[in-house]
């Protein structure tokens, strides 16, 4: 079974699909032991983590591709890529879709800010014209006949940009190239979404980020209102963030780390999470075999 089949799985079977971000392979393998079925690549989280960049599009394809190979190479779950506007013109967005799929990705999203695009809860977004993006489907499309369950979901951020009725006008003009999905950005009320689930005929994604415009919506109210999938981008890296931060601010203030243990993970959780003395046996006997 294909990444892009496992994920297609995972939304036939769970209404909605929760998709957790995860910054790297360990991560993943977190989200994956809590039982998550499907995993985020964010575009900001390969910036900011990987990076140390902002979210203003600076990171390459390949840079991208580094952080895809680690996770997947390691976990089974699918995992959804933030692909921004596809790392440049219509050939690079054909290239970007073969490498994803190359490197092991389920799917990705595609979105219709200009190259020099922003985050989607910033402000002075600029989108390209509605048929420039749809340009750029048709090329992911083309793209992915290497592997047709490879699940492209176009992103819209033309809520913030043109209004909630021109942004669900762009949502139907996307859906009809033959994308998998759509991921309306920065919406601000369960309205809307209903608004868009209730127009559009193919799933609808719920960006629910933390500190955005979007409430933090629960699973139950964004699925009375037809939202099939639901993105969680960088919940736990900023919970990461805020903990290390005040690890370094006690070694530097205090002299020690004491008062820091109860948020720690043990030595022995780690080593349970990475199957560790399953690989220590195995090098014991590849070693006791060598003197033997």
């Amino acid at each position: 079974m294909t990444a892009g089949q496992r994920f297609r799985e995972a939304l036939a079977q769970n209404k909605p699909l929760q998709i957790v971000g995860t910054i790297n392979a360990y991560q993943a393998l977190q989200a994956t032991k809590v039982g998550h079925k499907a995993l985020y690549l964010s575009g900001a989280g390969v910036a900011n983590a990987s990076y140390g960049l902002p979210d203003l599009g600076m990171t390459n394809l390949e840079e991208v591709c580094i952080d895809v190979r680690r996770i997947c190479a390691i976990c089974p779950t699918p995992l959804i890529v933030d692909a921004d506007t596809g790392f440049g013109h219509a050939l690079n967005i054909g290239r970007c879709v073969i490498e994803l799929i190359r490197n092991g990705a389920a799917g990705m999203h595609l979105e219709d800010q200009v190259g020099a695009k922003r985050c989607g809860h910033r402000p002075n977004k600029e989108i390209v014209e509605t048929q420039e993006m749809c340009d750029r489907l048709h090329v992911a499309l083309e793209a992915r006949k290497i592997d047709p369950s490879f699940y492209l979901i176009a992103r819209t951020d033309a809520r913030a940009k043109e209004g909630l009725e021109s942004a669900i006008e762009r949502a139907l003009s996307y859906a009809k190239t033959g994308v998998d999905a759509i991921f309306a950005e920065a919406l601000q009320n369960l309205e809307e979404y209903h608004a868009f689930s209730q127009a559009l005929s193919v799933p609808l994604l719920a960006n629910i980020t933390e500190f955005g415009l979007t409430p933090m919506f629960g699973l139950e109210e964004l699925k009375s209102v037809g939202v099939a999938m639901v993105l969680y981008p960088l919940s736990a890296f900023r919970a990461m963030n805020k903990v290390a931060l005040s690890v370094y601010a006690d070694l530097k203030y205090k002299g020690t780390q004491k008062d820091q243990i109860p948020h720690m993970q043990t030595r022995e959780e780690l080593y349970e999470m990475l199957g560790y003395y399953g690989y220590e046996a195995q090098m014991d006997l590849l070693l006791g075999h060598q003197k033997s």
